[in-house]
C-alpha cells in the first residue's frame, strides 16, 4: 500500500492544526487577564447561540481584570450567566452594562486543572494533524525525497 502523500497539503494542514493549538493555548487562564480568555464563551440570545465577541466588547482595564461591555441592556444576564457556567471559574460583577472580572491567583489545583486541559488540547491538535504513515513522522525529509 503505497500511498501518494502531497508535501505541501500535509505542511498546510500541520500549519492549521498547529495555528488552533496556538489559539486554543491563548485562552487559557494564567495568572494575567486576557481577552482571548472569553472568547469562546457562546450565550443563549436571540433565540440561538452567539459568540460572547458578537454581544460584547470585551477589554482589559487592569493587568487582573476584564470588563464586559455588553451592547444590548436586555442580554446583561444572559452574559453574565454563560461566563458563569462557562467552566473558567470566573465570577463576574455586574454594574449596569459592564461586566467586570476579577481574575484571581491561580492555586496549586487549578494550575493541574490548567495542565491536563493544555495536554488534551495538545492530544486533539496531534488528532487533528495530517495522518500519515510513521516513517514520515519520523524523517519527512527523507519521505519526500522518495
Amino acid at each position: 500500500m503505497n500511498a501518494e502523500f502531497d508535501i505541501s497539503d500535509l505542511r498546510r494542514r500541520m500549519q492549521g492544526a498547529i495555528a488552533t493549538l496556538k489559539h486554543e493555548l491563548g485562552g487559557l487562564r494564567t495568572g494575567r487577564a486576557s481577552a482571548s480568555l472569553v472568547e469562546p464563551v457562546h450565550v443563549e440570545a436571540y433565540g440561538q447561540t452567539m459568540p460572547l465577541t458578537q454581544l460584547a466588547t470585551i477589554s482589559v482595564p487592569e493587568p487582573r481584570m476584564l470588563s464586559v461591555q455588553v451592547w444590548d441592556k436586555a442580554m446583561v444576564g444572559a452574559v453574565d450567566k454563560a461566563i458563569r457556567n462557562s467552566n473558567l471559574g470566573l465570577s463576574p460583577t455586574v454594574e449596569g452594562q459592564v461586566l467586570r472580572i476579577r481574575i484571581p491567583e491561580l492555586n496549586e489545583q487549578r494550575r493541574k486543572e490548567m495542565a491536563k486541559v493544555a495536554h488534551k488540547y495538545a492530544e486533539e491538535a496531534r488528532n487533528r494533524g495530517p495522518s500519515c504513515p510513521p516513517r514520515w513522522s519520523r524523517h519527512p525529509e527523507k519521505a519526500a525525497q522518495g
